[in-house]
């Protein structure tokens, strides 16, 4: 992302089944990194449709299904590298 933005360098762009899920998921990523740094900003964990987690360097942000495909991210920077992870249950 640093070649595209300058506030920057990677956005994570992840799902949940559904806001219990998004909250979940968001309720993790911030107690794994806990103990090596703290979001400077989180958005939207109230709600949990689209959950921004803002560690600076690293932007997360948490989507239901029908957030991701309504807002569709991934696609305002199509031209920057994407990387796809798949999680084994």
């Amino acid at each position: 992302m640093s070649d595209a933005v300058s506030y920057t360098d990677f956005f994570v762009i992840a799902s949940g089944a559904n806001t219990r899920h998004t909250k979940a998921i968001a309720d993790e990523i911030q107690g794994r990194l806990r103990t090596r740094r703290r979001a400077a900003r989180v958005e939207g964990d109230r709600e949990g449709e689209w959950i921004l987690l803002d560690f600076i360097d690293v932007v997360v942000h948490v989507f239901t299904p029908a957030a991701r495909e309504f807002y569709r991210l991934e696609t305002h920077w199509g031209d920057v590298p994407q990387i796809e992870l798949a999680v084994e249950a």
